[in-house]
């Protein structure tokens, strides 16, 4: 035997060379647990790249007319052209940052203050819960007709309560000035059960044994809660503010539903979901509204980076 052959392992229970190791029963679990998912897996990635692809390739072009026509490849001009107007995109910013940070933050006062009264059992809590999701399992198109029927200036049954308590009748969505304030108070309608039910849950899960402690140190409900529950409570909080947020950005059926086609017609409840429908099936300007629906996405993306920057801070 030369120097550089080497003696075969035989010792019992130690692997000859060349050979691989059994496969253990976990790691044949989970070659078959991915092989089971990787179809669904490609099927749901191919639906979320070849849009984002399609739309951002469309970005580049000079589209109109049909999605289909010949085009031609401008490279940035879409982006700056959306960018210089100042008439109507940085306006519908404007109003989908004041939209989503106005509804959002009112429905997670309400909705955590909700929580923290339903924290304990108390008779008749299921039909509470019940009524409470009824607005979730209503469309939005469904709550925006009924909400044009409530805050109908002049047959509305809003305008006939506050009438009967010595109030002025109000516009609502018939006003340029209140339109946006009022689609917010609908939202909050519509969403704050959500929220409630996700800081239930989250509540449901807290240990008591802190809460108790601080009791017995003579701490009152308010400071419980803002230094024992609140800190427990916040990766739920901030899980539950990212999905409302990002829910909330992308706001469109009751939009369109109460206030038609360019969200009325001064424009004053266009959001950036709105814009680019415009864009896309009013004017045919199919390049812009790819160009739009980018920054739009990127913009959401940063939303949801900031936040889940911010929630990481508090924990740490």
């Amino acid at each position: 035997m030369t120097a550089t052959q080497t003696r075969p392992r035989t010792t019992a229970g130690r692997r000859l060379p060349g050979n691989r190791p059994p496969r253990t029963f976990e790691q044949a679990n989970r070659r078959l647990k991915w092989a089971m998912l990787a179809p669904a897996l490609g099927f749901v990635g191919l639906m979320i790249v070849f849009p984002l692809l399609f739309t951002l390739n469309l970005g580049f072009t000079d589209a109109f007319g049909a999605v289909n026509a010949d085009k031609s490849w401008i490279g940035l001009q879409n982006f700056q052209d959306a960018l210089a107007d100042s008439r109507r995109f940085w306006p519908a910013a404007q109003r989908t940052v004041v939209f989503t940070v106005g509804a959002v933050l009112i429905e997670t006062v309400l909705g955590l203050a909700l929580a923290m009264l339903m924290r304990k059992a108390f008779r008749g809590m299921r039909w509470v819960r019940t009524i409470l999701i009824i607005p979730l399992l209503t469309t939005p198109v469904a709550i925006g007709i009924l909400w044009l029927l409530i805050l109908d200036p002049t047959n509305g049954i809003a305008n006939h309560l506050l009438e009967s308590v010595g109030l002025p009748p109000q516009e609502f969505l018939g006003s340029v000035s209140q339109s946006l304030p009022t689609l917010m108070l609908i939202d909050v309608w519509q969403w704050t059960p959500m929220m409630t039910l996700l800081l239930l849950a989250g509540l449901s899960t807290l240990p008591e044994e802190p809460e108790e402690a601080a009791r017995v140190d003579g701490a009152d409900a308010w400071q419980r809660f803002r230094h024992v529950v609140l800190p427990m409570l916040w990766p739920t909080l901030m899980t539950a503010l990212v999905l409302r947020s990002v829910d909330a950005l992308k706001t469109f059926d009751i939009l369109y539903a109460t206030k038609g086609p360019g969200g009325g017609s001064d424009f004053e409840a266009e959001t950036l979901n709105v814009y680019a429908y415009g864009l896309t099936f009013d004017y045919q300007e199919y390049g812009l509204a790819s160009a739009v629906l980018v920054l739009f996405t990127l913009f959401i993306i940063g939303v949801v980076v900031l936040l889940r920057r911010r929630a990481g801070k508090k924990e740490a």
